[in-house]
């Protein structure tokens, strides 16, 4: 039986799409929901027109209340059964209160080479550190941020021409091959880390 996937996220949703569109055939996972905390994300109106149900929850009722925002979460997760939760690109930090208790069934794509560049502004800090690679990590989720098991890594080279912008699209491009792939592993219970090229 597949599992079902819910993607998080909070914009447009390039990495949701290339998910969702890897989820076919025998593959061993399906799209059950896509959720944002913002109503106008791209990714809600295009999940919609793929006929993947859909649920919004806005942080800013909340307030500073994280745990209310993601107890809003939970319950708008659960009548869904899902088995693993995809984040990407969602743009609000998960507490422990949340993370703890699907930890293990949740994962990140994150723009840089972990441990390196935790947290925002990966592509300018590597340029700024001279680095002469760069790439993107997926990984499981824990509580503390960015911390999780790696299970897969793309790798690209710094060119020096370089912008955060250009090299962010050069990142884009392998995180749309890598997290599907991760996935698929993932969901076969394969944890053991994929190294792309």
């Amino acid at each position: 039986m597949s599992k079902r996937v819910a993607i998080l996220l909070s914009g447009g949703g390039s990495n949701m799409r290339a998910l969702v569109t890897s989820m076919t055939g025998e593959h061993p996972a399906r799209p059950a929901l896509v959720l944002s905390n913002r109503a106008d994300a791209g990714g809600i109106a295009w999940a919609k027109a793929q006929g993947i149900a859909t649920e919004v929850v806005d942080h800013r009722p909340h307030g500073g209340d994280r745990a209310a925002f993601e107890a809003e979460i939970d319950a708008r997760l659960r009548p869904y059964a899902i088995d693993i939760i995809c984040l990407a690109g969602f743009m609000r930090v998960l507490t422990a209160g949340f993370v703890t208790p699907w930890q293990g069934r949740m994962i990140n794509i994150h723009p840089s080479l972990l441990p390196k560049y935790r947290g925002l502004h990966t592509h300018g800090r590597a340029l700024e550190a001279g680095e002469q690679e760069a790439g993107c990590t997926v990984h499981e989720v824990t509580a503390e941020l960015d911390e999780g098991p790696i299970l897969g890594q793309a790798r690209v080279p710094v060119l020096a021409t370089d912008t955060p912008d250009t090299l962010a699209e050069r990142v884009l491009v392998q995180e749309h091959i890598l997290y599907p792939a991760v996935l698929r592993r993932f969901a076969q219970g394969n944890r053991a880390p994929l190294y792309l090229p």
